[in-house]
């Protein structure tokens, strides 16, 4: 079994960790490398994982999570490239998987051994439930055994798919982003229930329950659509959205009238604003080999 690194105890390096225990990896097989001594000794307790510094966790090891903050990226390249210079596995073996937001490929392939295979990741929020999604682009150096790999990985704590690196940013801004706009959309309603004469637990209980429902009927149509028409994998999410929205939209009833409202008060306008102003902004903050 290949020995994994998580560089980095945060929320998505503990949700990977959490994910991969789940689904059968052994605890002996993965290593941790965080800087907090605090989040340290939480990880140990919990998940009875080794801890390591960065050298150590690099060492040996099949395939290296970099899960730090973007802003620390750079503090710790030094110790990575190092590591991974004086590494027992050949550098050609060992894959490096960046889920750091707007750092690029070419950054860690610029400063780690010549060769080395790095995979960039953009896993969201839910992750830390197994219910996230996380896009994966590969670089120049990686083969598609090491990508399956990588892909088997964050299997674990949910979806994955491919794209190019060139949409990571547009990635991050739907997906990466993405909990947050739900987030605000579950706030909204909860109030707009409290000020139709709701108490607020029974309209944030009608609300999350309304939400994970909805999107359950969403992933089960697109499941079934795409068992129906294989050719079609992957562009049917909007058009079931709205084929769904058509079927629980009475002519002349309380939802039409509800979204009226919601077309009159430019929800797309401005959910498309939202998208492309977290994408100019991954676009701002990318850290690039040069």
């Amino acid at each position: 079994m290949a020995r994994i690194a998580i560089i980095g105890g945060g929320s998505i390096g503990e949700a990977l960790l959490s994910g991969l225990l789940r689904a059968g990896r052994q605890v002996k097989d993965l290593v941790v490398a965080e800087r907090m001594r605090e989040r340290a000794e939480y990880l140990a307790e919990t998940y009875s994982v080794r801890l390591a510094s960065v050298s150590d966790a690099v060492d040996n090891a099949t395939f290296v999570v970099v899960a730090v903050k973007p802003a620390d990226v750079e503090t710790v390249m030094g110790e990575l490239a190092r590591a991974a210079a004086a590494a027992e596995t050949d550098s050609a073996e060992q894959v490096f998987v960046t889920v750091a937001a707007g750092i690029t490929i070419g950054y860690f392939e610029s400063r780690l051994p010549a060769g080395t295979p790095v995979v960039r990741a953009m896993p969201n929020a839910a992750a830390l439930v197994g219910a996230g999604v996380t896009a994966l682009a590969k670089g120049r150096f990686v083969t598609e055994p090491q990508l399956e790999e990588v892909s088997a990985l964050f299997d674990s704590v949910g979806g994955v798919l491919r794209v190019p690196e060139s949409q990571m940013d547009a990635v991050t801004a739907l997906s990466g982003s993405g909990p947050a706009y739900f987030f605000l959309m579950v706030e909204a309603l909860v109030d707009a229930g409290v000020a139709a004469g709701l108490s607020r637990s029974v309209a944030t209980d009608l609300t999350a329950q309304t939400m994970a429902g909805s999107a359950a009927m969403l992933l089960e149509r697109m499941d079934s659509d795409r068992s129906a028409e294989p050719e079609a994998l992957g562009a049917r999410a909007d058009a079931t959205a709205a084929q769904l929205r058509a079927t629980v939209t009475s002519p002349g009833g309380t939802t039409a009238a509800a979204l009226r409202e919601l077309e009159r008060g430019g929800l797309r306008v401005a959910v498309d604003a939202a998208v492309q102003a977290a994408k100019r902004r991954s676009e701002q903050l990318r850290i690039t080999s040069e």
